[in-house]
């Protein structure tokens, strides 16, 4: 893509290899491998990183949206597709584009089995997610006796994978509650797949789980964050390559005298002379305001610049009192050492929101 905005995002491939490399080799050859490109890929450019994955051999993608699955198999990916959280008024299109929902309750399945009975389909794929207790979604254990009835009822669908969801898998303080979550979804698939006669897939290790839980990786593991490069947890961290750098430059510096204010509201007035610098990234381009008065930070000439004041639409402002810099410099927003992880802690927040944050409007560079 032609860079018409100073700031940058870079797509590091090479690292996206590395990240589903390294996760691969740590559960069995034979366990199937799902990559979850949600959210724009995390927030970094989904058609390029899902071809990249079909390429080097996941064998399943997910995302959480119809729509989303809609835009991969417009753009030639043919690898199975999970809608993790599928609404009952896109079935049909789901359907058109060959996408495989996650059926969480009784009132989805039965308007997913009216659907395909209107459209006269035949062993339909479907997942069937558990509520293990995340509690978000997912049938709860009182709802499997009506779940089996409802699908031995039918010949519209069947039954591709059994899953649920690790709430706190890399949080070793609820280790007893993860392995509780582990030992429910063993008795509840076993239930499930005695009664409809075959073992469907099963999965429900995400990331933290692939690294922490090696015994509940079963027939396949779901990765997100982990192929973006960020593994919960410092020892993990180390071992994977953060995909995304993104980069800006310094627009203008300028002067404060003691007493003078800085940006919207006076977010920032100076107690001493202080040298402010200018930069062309704001809230719209996916760096929120939580991280004006000093909460966040950008690296210019490898020194922290705080940035100072409220974040603007579409600019921040950072303090280069200590930095020798000049108007035009490159200015680091994260990379693989500054990472997107450290940068979103100093705000209170996780990398999860600010990767997933970053604008279309920024433009992004694919690095082979």
């Amino acid at each position: 893509m032609n860079n018409t905005h100073a700031t940058v995002l870079e797509i590091n491939l090479a690292n996206l290899t590395h990240n589903f490399n390294y996760l691969k080799s740590k559960t069995r050859s034979n366990v199937k491998m799902l990559s979850v490109v949600k959210a724009s890929g995390y927030g970094s450019d989904v058609i390029t990183v899902a071809k990249h994955l079909e390429k080097i051999g996941t064998d399943y993608f997910a995302v959480a949206y119809a729509n989303e699955g809609i835009i991969l198999r417009e753009a030639g990916i043919t690898s199975p597709i999970l809608v993790l959280h599928p609404q009952p008024i896109n079935f049909a299109r789901l359907i058109d584009y060959n996408l495989e929902p996650n059926i969480y309750s009784l009132r989805v399945l039965k308007e997913f089995i009216k659907v395909t009975s209107e459209l006269n389909k035949k062993q339909y794929p479907i997942h069937l997610k558990l509520n293990t207790g995340l509690n978000r979604l997912g049938f709860n254990i009182s709802d499997i006796e009506n779940l089996i009835v409802l699908i031995k009822q039918t010949n519209t669908i069947k039954v591709t994978s059994l899953f649920s969801h690790l709430a706190a898998s890399e949080d070793i303080n609820e280790k007893d509650f993860t392995l509780a979550q582990i030992a429910s979804f063993k008795n509840l698939s076993t239930q499930i797949s005695n009664a409809i006669g075959y073992t469907p897939i099963l999965h429900q290790c995400n990331t933290s789980g692939i690294l922490n839980y090696p015994e509940a990786h079963f027939s396949m593991i779901r990765t997100g964050i982990g192929l973006y490069g960020y593994g919960n947890d410092p020892l993990h961290d180390q071992y994977l390559k953060p995909i995304a750098k993104l980069t800006s430059c310094i627009s203008q510096i300028h002067t404060l005298n003691t007493g003078e204010s800085l940006g919207y509201n006076r977010g920032f007035i100076a107690t001493s002379t202080t040298i402010t610098a200018t930069i062309p990234i704001g809230h719209a381009d996916g760096i929120s305001r939580i991280y004006g008065n000093k909460k966040g930070y950008v690296t210019i000439n490898n020194q922290k610049a705080p940035i100072l004041g409220n974040v603007c639409m579409d600019m921040i402002m950072v303090d280069v009192t200590s930095i020798s810099c000049k108007e035009g410099d490159p200015v680091l927003i994260f990379d693989t050492k500054a990472t997107a992880a450290a940068i979103a802690e100093s705000a209170g927040t996780i990398s999860y929101e600010l990767l997933t944050s970053i604008s279309p409007r920024v433009s992004r560079c694919i690095i082979e």
